[in-house]
């Protein structure tokens, strides 16, 4: 026994499988955001960031996820978390403006964790229930499944923010996809889809091609006026 899990079942070693890639698979919108917000800091930071970005957003996930199903059925919650992650993919895109003194880059660490931990709270809102499910109710081997899943999240942030000084044009996309899952919550909400019915996928496919063309505009613009002032 292991954590209360009798790793000599078959069904165990199935659920944590399923676990791990369903953690996988739906973590890949999350790195780019930890990558996204950690990339302007110095490279001491960033690793600080980025780990201590991830470690605390996987602790945030597991408490969201015995929550999940109460949650996503109050209605208008997936609104709120469209605007955000509107927020956030314009924030992350504009960039920080006057970047210069040792305080702005200390504050600076703070600021990257507190956007991880919000966008993803955001964005887990659809992924947690994924987990719940391969999890089937066994929440000790809900907690372990999540908590190896730390440095794979960690590994892919880190080689994003790499990837990203090279080549800036990934910024931009990480913006639109955060826009794109803005427009996919938006129209998927409870509260919407009671009030206006069930919405085709086609229809949701072209919400979130809105929201990803909104925040990459609404971004772009207060970039180049953060530009011509600064």
């Amino acid at each position: 026994m292991f954590f209360g899990l009798d790793l000599s079942s078959a069904a165990v070693w199935s659920a944590f499988g399923s676990i791990i890639l369903a953690n996988i698979v739906l973590s890949g919108d999350n790195a780019v955001v930890i990558a996204m917000a950690a990339r302007t800091l110095k490279p001491e930071l960033q690793k600080k960031a980025i780990f201590w970005g991830s470690a605390a957003a996987i602790v945030m996930r597991i408490v969201l996820t015995i929550v999940a199903i109460q949650l996503l059925a109050l209605p208008y919650l997936k609104v709120i978390g469209a605007i955000l992650l509107v927020y956030i993919g314009v924030d992350l895109l504009k960039g920080g403006g006057d970047d210069d003194g040792h305080s702005k880059e200390i504050n600076g660490l703070g600021a990257a964790i507190r956007t991880i931990l919000i966008a993803d709270l955001v964005m887990s809102l659809d992924n947690v229930l994924a987990v719940a499910a391969a999890a089937k109710g066994n929440l000790p081997l809900l907690i372990v499944g999540l908590l190896i899943s730390i440095p794979l999240i960690v590994f892919g942030a880190t080689l994003l923010t790499k990837v990203m000084e090279r080549f800036p044009i990934i910024i931009t996309i990480g913006a639109a996809l955060l826009g794109f899952l803005a427009g996919e919550m938006l129209l998927t909400d409870p509260g919407v889809t009671s009030r206006f019915g069930a919405i085709g996928e086609q229809n949701v496919l072209f919400g979130g091609i809105l929201g990803a063309i909104l925040v990459v505009a609404l971004g772009t613009w207060l970039q180049k006026r953060n530009q011509a002032v600064h």
